[in-house]
């Protein structure tokens, strides 16, 4: 069996939140791997934490991801400031091909686009992916993942930070199909009465109460905050809010652009042309659309440049909604220049929790071994790029640990899901199975 196909096997996603099945990158072939451990996002440790703990799986998944698609440099990508996580790494490349690039500690630094520019210098084509200039870029939790496939082990298990208002803030391996009420309850419970989860984390994670929603594939951590936080408050608005506040408030400052990470790179997204837009009705819409193209959903604009605190952001993600609507394809220029004050115009991550006022909440959240009791687990059929998964079991049907419960439909891009742990099938819906542990 080639090792590609025991990628495919145990079910390998993007573990940073892309959850891009790994055995569809991995059939592509490239000069350089890069493993993104930057993690970028306020509070989040799960990458360091991966890296300080699984060190030389990290590395070997490196070696293997390299072999498979021919590269001949494999670099793992960590802000100097995470000191364990660069000394465990350094110590696992030792007599190895792979390398370290010490990375700052601003944000987005993580993002794709950035992260290959800064490793290799070389710049993504607009609307383009690594592997357009030679490069696979994966998730170091990935990489643990992959070396667990060559191995024949497949995904079943999940590391994520818990962080913000919980009494012990921790990171910890669980089961996939966990909710996150039992991982909140395993950092000692949250202290608020009324919390508001925030799942991939504050600047580009999804915002709920519902503290019942299962853990996949692709969770990197929630940060837990009281719902009357700023930063909540200002999430919970309503889209239609959010525009008609844009629509009344907009002075063109140009912030939102000016610290763009996108724009510094050199590409053709401006958030203040998008802003304009709101302004319109029935014409202009398609033209300041296209400033919106290249964006990454970063939030930066929104949560940190706009000095009005409007929601360029949402914009953004509005119109690009309307392009893939009207099955737009990016057709702006092609040539890229970075700006000449890209690297004076960086946003520090102190800078960014200042502005989010979570300073009392940015504390260490160390790997901790934690056995969760879990009873019951929900596995949503759809945990990874492409389209949901279709069961393979069905109610009544006993199930062992690492199984397959759950496979993509024929020729559907997808990854296998599998039961963590033996467990009888309580439930088949048309989004979800549900296991009930032994």
């Amino acid at each position: 069996m080639s090792f590609i196909e025991k990628v495919r096997l145990a079910g390998v996603v993007g573990a940073g939140g892309g959850g891009f099945p790994s055995h569809v990158k991995l059939s592509a072939k490239a000069d350089t791997v890069i493993a993104n451990g930057a993690e970028c996002e306020p509070l989040m440790h799960k990458d360091a934490a991966v890296m300080e703990t699984r060190a030389a799986d990290v590395v070997r998944g490196m070696e293997l991801c390299m072999v498979a698609t021919g590269a001949t440099d494999g670099v793992i990508g960590i802000k100097a400031k995470k000191k364990g996580a660069v000394k465990a790494i350094e110590a696992a490349c030792a007599g190895t091909k792979v390398r370290v690039h010490l990375l700052g500690d601003f944000y987005p630094a993580g993002d794709e686009y950035d992260l290959v520019y800064s490793v290799t210098g070389r710049l993504i084509p607009p609307a383009g992916i690594p592997i357009n200039v030679g490069v696979v870029v994966t998730n170091v939790e990935t990489l643990v993942n992959i070396a667990s496939a060559a191995d024949g082990k497949p995904v079943t298990h999940k590391t994520l930070t818990i962080a913000g208002a919980v009494r012990n803030p921790v990171t910890i391996t669980v089961p996939i199909g966990v909710s996150f009420r039992d991982c909140i309850e395993a950092a000692g419970g949250a202290t608020t009465d009324d919390p508001v989860l925030c799942l991939g984390g504050l600047m580009m994670g999804e915002t709920t109460d519902d503290l019942d929603r299962p853990v996949t594939k692709t969770a990197t951590g929630v940060v837990v905050l009281p719902r009357n936080h700023h930063v909540i408050e200002r999430k919970l608005k309503t889209p239609t809010t959010k525009a008609k506040i844009g629509k009344s408030a907009c002075d063109q400052c140009r912030y939102c652009t000016e610290l763009c990470p996108r724009f510094l790179l050199g590409y053709q997204v401006e958030p203040h042309q998008v802003m304009r837009s709101l302004a319109f009705t029935g014409t202009g819409t398609e033209r300041w659309n296209e400033w919106a193209s290249l964006c990454c959903s970063c939030g930066l604009c929104t949560l940190y440049a706009c000095p009005e605190e409007l929601y360029p952001k949402e914009a953004c993600d509005d119109a690009k909604t309307a392009m893939r609507q009207a099955n737009y394809k990016w057709a702006g220029k092609t040539e890229v220049k970075v700006h000449p004050m890209r690297d004076g115009r960086h946003v520090p991550i102190k800078s960014l929790v200042k502005k989010l006022h979570v300073g009392e909440y940015d504390v260490p959240a160390p790997m901790t071994n934690i056995e969760l009791p879990v009873k019951q687990i929900h596995l949503p059929l759809k945990q990874s790029a492409g389209a949901p998964c279709v069961a393979v079991v069905k109610a009544g049907d006993t199930v062992q640990a690492g199984q397959a419960v759950a496979e993509p439909a024929p020729k559907a891009l997808g990854a296998i899901i599998h039961s963590p742990f033996a467990a009888t099938v309580s439930a088949v819906t048309s989004d979800r199975i549900t296991l009930i542990k032994k």
